[in-house]
């Protein structure tokens, strides 16, 4: 049995000094979780919009929050980029909203952004966590996570993945913050951690020695590594995450408001058939930025079993 454990706050974000971000930190209602097109915890009561989908279509254009981490969403020279982008170019553009906007956001003000109205929704491959399905709403898992360290030149400490970072002396590992991994690193009990705001950032220390490793999204730090051969690091085989023995399952989605039914309804529909349909349909719309069939979430995985914690 594989499991989804995601019980640890600090892992929805970084800012905790914002009243907004503590409060959806406590909050306790709304949810994603309707893979069959029903309607989301917050249905449209919450604090979403009946009139959103409408709003965009007739606009033309959609206004999305990205991380600027690659490959998922990332402006490079001004021209917006990555996996998650074309994924949602993809869907809006069957629905004929041609016109996609974006602003990069810091992971933990993304949630609190888009219930703040600032965009309609996060388009950074965020992953599903019932920490953050209590605040937002999911559409279909779109991409499968593994996770690799990013380590110096020739591996001097002899990493692998993040039971041997808890085994050796003195490792220092720099985790994303806000990320999947610090929430790993937690629940592994890991001491020494550092978080970083960006995948740039993590990069940076460890090349300069200030942590032994950096804990990522496998595809992230290969498709840095490739893009930055003079930097002296290297990055892991790819591993799944085991804590108290168990696997853990990593799968990434658009997020919307809660309440934004009919608008993560349509998505859902045009996302199974213009990218989720099969293999060679999903590979046509990210395979350009190193994401491959491995990336491609199986059709029995739900985004009701990732909110809920349990995948098996």
């Amino acid at each position: 049995m594989m499991k989804s454990r995601f019980n640890s706050a600090g892992r929805i974000g970084v800012a905790a000094t914002s009243v907004l971000a503590l409060g959806l930190l406590a909050g306790c209602g709304g949810g994603s979780g309707d893979d069959s097109g029903g309607d989301g915890g917050g249905g449209e009561t919450g604090g979403g919009s009946a009139n959103t989908l409408q709003k965009i279509k007739d606009a033309g254009s959609v206004k999305v929050a990205i991380a600027g981490e690659a490959p998922y969403s990332f402006l490079d020279d001004g021209e917006l980029k990555g996996g998650s982008v074309a994924i949602i170019k993809e869907v809006f553009g069957s629905m004929g909203v041609e016109n996609v906007e974006a602003e990069k956001v810091d992971w933990g003000a993304q949630i609190p952004g888009l219930n703040a109205g600032r965009f309609d929704v996060v388009a950074s491959g965020m992953s599903i966590l019932p920490e953050r399905c209590a605040n937002a709403d999911f559409s279909h898992p779109t991409i499968m996570y593994t996770t690799a360290l990013m380590v110096q030149e020739g591996n001097p400490k002899g990493l692998s993945d993040l039971k041997s970072v808890k085994k050796a002396d003195d490792v220092k590992l720099a985790v994303l913050a806000g990320g999947i991994e610090a929430g790993y690193a937690e629940d592994m009990g890991i001491s020494g951690v550092t978080s970083v705001p960006d995948a740039q950032t993590g990069m940076d220390t460890v090349a300069n020695g200030r942590a032994d490793a950096f804990a990522m999204t496998a595809i992230s730090l290969n498709y840095m590594a490739d893009n930055n051969p003079n930097v002296p690091i290297e990055v892991t085989e790819a591993f799944t995450a085991v804590i108290d023995g168990e696997k853990q399952i990593g799968s990434g989605a658009t997020v919307f408001r809660a309440g934004d039914d009919k608008l993560r309804k349509a998505y859902n529909e045009a996302l199974e058939k213009n990218v989720l349909a099969d293999k060679e349909t999903y590979l046509n719309v990210v395979g350009d930025y190193g994401f491959t069939a491995e990336n491609l979430p199986p059709k029995d995985l739900t985004t009701k079993e990732l909110c809920a914690g349990e995948v098996g």
